[in-house]
């Protein structure tokens, strides 16, 4: 892809709690949204909004958002590991809550993942995600447009 192609949102869209946002974000700022899932889901009737329904199966999503995830795309997930596939290939990911994942946090990221999984599978009692609250929303429109606005300068952030 070239500087000429244009910038675009995948969205892991099974759990994604921040769908509004996003369709705000690209109708502003004149975006195509692909939203990937494992079953179909209502949405905007738009043509610059797609609905991708994958096969069933393990990671079906994952691989299709990593396959397409290039530098002229954002890449909007909770889930770590699919970060960490889409970071590598180049493109800018932000999670939930607007924090965006990078080559200088995502080891960290996993590593922590990993470390819950860990204590789970330990018979520890770990919490879930918090629930996404007003502020988280704020946050995640403000890093969308932050991360949108600097691809769209050439600076990586």
């Amino acid at each position: 892809m070239t500087d000429a192609d244009p910038i675009r949102i995948l969205v892991d869209a099974d759990a994604c709690p921040v769908k509004d946002e996003i369709y705000r974000v690209a109708r502003r700022l004149q975006l195509a949204v692909t939203l990937v899932s494992n079953s179909w889901m209502r949405v905007p009737l738009e043509e610059w909004i797609e609905l991708v329904v994958v096969k069933a199966g393990f990671d079906e999503a994952d691989d299709w958002i990593a396959e397409r995830a290039t530098d002229r795309v954002v890449v909007v997930t909770a889930d770590i590991p699919l970060a960490a596939r889409c970071v590598k290939a180049g493109a800018r990911v932000l999670g939930h809550k607007g924090d965006e994942f990078t080559d200088d946090n995502i080891g960290n990221a996993l590593a922590m993942r990993d470390l819950l999984a860990d204590l789970r599978e330990a018979g520890e009692a770990t919490r879930g995600p918090a629930p996404l609250q007003k502020r988280d929303r704020s946050n995640f429109l403000e890093g969308l447009d932050r991360v949108i606005v600097s691809m769209r300068r050439g600076t990586g952030g």
